[in-house]
């Protein structure tokens, strides 16, 4: 099993949005991009990937999940 992958999420398409490596690059022709591939795109990089390849990404790693606050 990856690491950061749960056994439901294996199964399922990756979300970028979901992924440590997603960044947002500012640029509009490419505004999104896969830090851990290390391209751009107009698109997705799941999608990109997924178009390539004919797999979904396989270097989907979830995001840490935010620590808890208590109000004081």
């Amino acid at each position: 099993m990856n690491a950061g992958v749960s056994s439901s999420t294996q199964n399922a398409a990756p979300n970028c949005w979901q992924c440590r490596h997603f960044k947002v690059s500012h640029l509009p022709a490419t505004p999104y991009a896969c830090g851990l591939m290390g391209f751009r795109t107009n698109i997705l990089p799941c999608i990109e990937v997924l178009r390539a390849d004919g797999k979904p990404c396989r270097g989907f790693m979830a995001k840490p999940s935010a620590p808890v606050r208590i109000a004081s």
